[in-house]
């Protein structure tokens, strides 16, 4: 059994003006597909063949981690995101006040985090121990494998917003927050307390 290039929860021009429908079908027709496609080749014939990609993140190192958690992190993102606005459920909503103080402050850590991380990677908002926070990843690297239940991320990745918005990445992860963050999404993630599964 291969592993599927999920597909897009959305039609790939249901997130304009804020991502264009030919950055969808870059990103996700193209890199993500990449990665799904390397991963069922170094996985075939061998003991991670057939198994979920959240167990093959686990155990990997090398190419092979790279390619599983691109796999798991991209579809993880696209589910991030929403073309119909979106709020917190009532207990996300409460945690983000007690944590953060408001929605405002989360959404300029996480604003933060995504703009000043350096070169490649992925902002998270997470639930570590109990507590919400925004951490980052770098490159390949997810959230799933820190300890942590990732609640929803914002790619950073130049692939993400060059078409869109050149080098501007502030811009390109404004229009995101203030746009199209999917927080059904990570309140499903939150009040399940368990991280999300890659389709099969």
């Amino acid at each position: 059994m291969t592993i599927a290039l999920m597909p897009l929860p959305y039609a790939h021009d249901a997130l304009e003006p804020h991502i264009s429908q030919k950055t969808l079908e870059v990103h996700h027709g193209a890199h993500h597909k990449t990665y799904v496609d390397k991963l069922n080749a170094a996985i075939a014939g061998t003991e991670n063949e057939g198994k979920p990609v959240e167990e093959i993140i686990k155990v990997a190192s090398g190419p092979l981690f790279n390619n599983s958690a691109q796999t798991w992190n991209h579809g993880f993102y696209w589910h991030s995101l929403s073309p119909e606005k979106t709020a917190p459920s009532e207990s996300l909503a409460t945690a983000i006040t007690n944590d953060f103080g408001s929605m405002d402050a989360l959404l300029e850590a996480l604003s933060n985090e995504a703009v000043n991380h350096f070169s490649n990677g992925w902002a998270w908002l997470v639930v570590d121990g109990g507590t919400l926070k925004v951490i980052s990843t770098h490159d390949a690297d997810s959230a799933l494998v820190k300890g942590v239940n990732p609640l929803l991320t914002v790619d950073v990745w130049e692939h993400a917003y060059y078409i869109d918005q050149q080098n501007k990445r502030p811009a390109y992860v404004k229009a995101v927050l203030e746009n199209i963050i999917n927080w059904k999404f990570a309140s499903d993630n939150f009040d399940r307390g368990t991280p999300w599964i890659y389709p099969s």
